[in-house]
């Protein structure tokens, strides 16, 4: 699987959130400024040679829809930042997490909670 751009992420959230739309749908549901309609499309496109997005055709309109599913990606995408940034260590990632964005006491009582659930599943 092939890493997102900023472009064809925010492209793929729309897609993962409608199911299917078209280009016009999918422009609408863009932020301001939004980009040109040649953009958007250029971008679905794109996603399509890469094999995130497939269309079915009804006269000469397309109706673009994922084939990727967004966990699929998510978890592509965390295990890039897993590897790129944390080493492969979970431990790093949860100090990360703790010292970094000052989890409160409840969201670390949460975080000791999973894990010891995921411990005991296994």
């Amino acid at each position: 699987m092939k890493e997102l751009t900023k472009a064809e992420e925010q492209v793929m959230l729309i897609l993962w959130e409608m199911g299917e739309a078209l280009v016009k749908d999918i422009l609408e549901r863009m932020p301001e400024p939004k980009p040109a309609y040649n953009t958007v499309s250029t971008v679905v496109r794109v996603l399509e040679g890469k094999g995130f997005v497939d269309h079915k055709a009804i006269g000469n309109t397309h109706i673009y829809f994922p084939v990727v599913s967004e966990a699929k990606y998510k978890h592509f995408a965390f295990d890039k930042v897993m590897n790129n940034y944390f080493e492969n260590s979970y431990e790093s990632l949860v100090s990360f997490l703790v010292k970094e964005k000052n989890l409160n006491p409840g969201e670390l009582d949460e975080l000791i909670r999973l894990a010891e659930q995921l411990k005991n599943t296994r």
